[in-house]
């Protein structure tokens, strides 16, 4: 009777240990050696996930791929144990996944991105831009296609070529399998979680502005990271606390009324196509510097500022390398100097045809389309009005509009110019307390200080955020440099893969609350 009664009590002493044991930790710190070996096993798991995210198409200008993408969330975060919100706007929605305990104090939002930029594939390498392709560099430098069989085989230097591989579903696919991995180690995060994904970034994010302000109360948060863009070009653990912001300009100038016979109106009728080289030869000097005045206006490099830029280890020879240029701008002594101005950049000519399509003619007209990197000390609308401002200055009737007959027949010279402005800059201090959060979970994980950068030269919709919400933002930036987002062929290396992943259980798992 007596050993029957020990038993009992040895049988719920070894229950109430099981279920003690069950319960998750909150905000633990894994050994560097452990969270290693998570990622290295959960990036050959998670093969197929990746996969699926990267096959589904993704131009932002498609709703029908977009919703794709937005059903696709819905379902792996609820796996999660996500509650799903719709945030609708006029076009596509956003989607808010929130994950929330009641003794966790501080509530972290993070911020996706799921569109892409078109393709043309034409210039891809492969059949399909959205069927993910792993490749190698062969004896002669060029990459050739691996059976995606072989992920499981993989080496840090393979690479993934798909569109939104690196900008910016790769990411995505990170921060998932990352919970997967903690949640294996029996940690949950000591903070709520908050994820916004944005489906229209790359087309500037134009509604996403009014919905944070019109949603802010459900999208309250203390702090904000973001999980876009690459590494510092030394590919080291790299953290970044502000970007520019952008506003684009659309600019067109006209000659006859339809394309005329180069031979007959070649001396006669004025070609729109050298009217806009002319007012775009004469917005910069031969040293790529804007040459409209006031156009750097309040923007200054301090001793301070000096300082924090000179900590960064770039290797300027090695950039003109991999650019293979020449001689560069010399809008500031080097490259992360020259960020921190504002930019006026020609992203687009058009007039004519070109290549096997060319003719002998005079075009009716020529646009280009133009677009403005801001930085927080620079007002939007002043920089746009200098512009224009600047092609009045060159003699042009200026219409928002395609002119009337009347104001061609009236005026020399016209041209067409509009303009948005999709965001602002932001910046955040270093010592903020997100700051400080990120270096002790990325040093946790890699065992040095991360590469801090103060702005990128890069644009993503987080102002809103900052301004609306009045929280500090930090980017945590995880692929290849060398990516070629937004191009043809863009890819994602296979060991950025996994250090994103080992990346973002730091992040996971570090204490917020200590």
């Amino acid at each position: 009777m007596k050993l029957l009664k020990l038993n009992n009590l040895s049988l719920k002493f070894f229950l109430l240990t099981l279920c003690v044991c069950s319960i998750p930790v909150k905000g633990q710190n894994i050994s560097k050696e452990r969270i290693n070996e998570l990622a290295g096993s959960y990036t050959l798991s998670s093969d197929q996930l990746l996969f699926e995210l990267l096959s589904i198409p993704n131009d932002a200008n498609n709703t029908e791929d977009i919703y794709q993408n937005i059903g696709w969330c819905k379902k792996e975060f609820q796996k999660r144990n996500f509650k799903i919100t719709e945030i609708e706007t006029q076009t596509v929605p956003l989607l808010l996944a929130e994950r929330h305990s009641p003794e966790n104090k501080k509530t972290v939002l993070i911020y996706l991105q799921l569109d892409g930029q078109p393709v043309d594939k034409s210039k891809w390498f492969q059949d399909n831009p959205y069927t993910p392709t792993l490749k190698k560099k062969n004896q002669k430098g060029e990459w050739e296609s691996i059976p995606w069989s072989q992920f499981n085989n993989y080496k840090d230097d393979w690479r993934i070529f798909c569109r939104s591989s690196s900008d910016a579903k790769g990411p995505v696919a990170m921060f998932l399998v990352a919970l997967d991995a903690i949640s294996k180690e029996n940690i949950q995060p000591d903070f709520n979680i908050k994820v916004i994904m944005d489906f229209e970034e790359e087309l500037g994010s134009p509604r996403l502005p009014q919905a944070v302000i019109d949603n802010s109360r459900l999208l309250k948060s203390d702090m904000l990271i973001i999980f876009d863009g690459p590494r510092h070009i030394s590919n080291k653990p790299t953290l970044t606390f502000g970007a520019r912001g952008i506003a684009t300009i659309t600019l067109t100038t006209y000659g006859p009324i339809t394309d005329q016979h180069s031979g007959h109106f070649g001396n006669y009728a004025p070609n729109p196509a050298l009217g806009l080289s002319k007012i775009l030869a004469s917005m910069k000097d031969d040293d790529g510097r804007v040459i409209i005045p006031g156009f750097y206006d309040g923007v200054s490099i301090d001793s301070a500022t000096q300082k924090i830029l000179q900590s960064i280890p770039d290797d300027e020879n090695e950039i003109k390398e991999r650019l293979q240029l020449g001689s560069v701008d010399k809008v500031g002594s080097n490259y992360q100097e020259a960020i921190q101005y504002p930019s006026l950049n020609i992203r687009g000519l058009n007039s004519g045809w070109i290549n096997e399509q060319a003719r002998t003619i005079v075009p009716a007209s020529a646009r280009c389309e133009i677009d403005i990197r801001l930085v927080l000390e620079t007002d939007p609308l002043r920089l746009i009005g200098l512009v224009r401002k600047h092609i009045q200055g060159l003699g042009y009737f200026i219409t928002e509009d395609v002119p009337t007959k009347e104001e061609r027949m009236n005026n020399k010279k016209v041209a067409t110019f509009t303009y948005e402005i999709s965001y602002q800059s932001f910046r955040t201090d270093f010592d903020s307390e997100v700051g400080l959060w990120l270096k002790s979970a990325l040093k946790n994980a890699f065992e040095e200080d991360p590469i801090m950068i103060r702005m990128s030269g890069g644009s993503i919709p987080i102002s809103p955020f900052v301004k609306t919400l009045n929280i500090p933002a930090v980017t945590v930036p995880t692929v290849n440099r060398d990516n070629n987002q937004h191009s043809p062929n863009e890819n994602l290396r296979m060991g950025n893969y996994r250090e994103g992943i080992k990346t973002m259980i730091a992040i996971l798992s570090e204490p917020l609350n200590d």
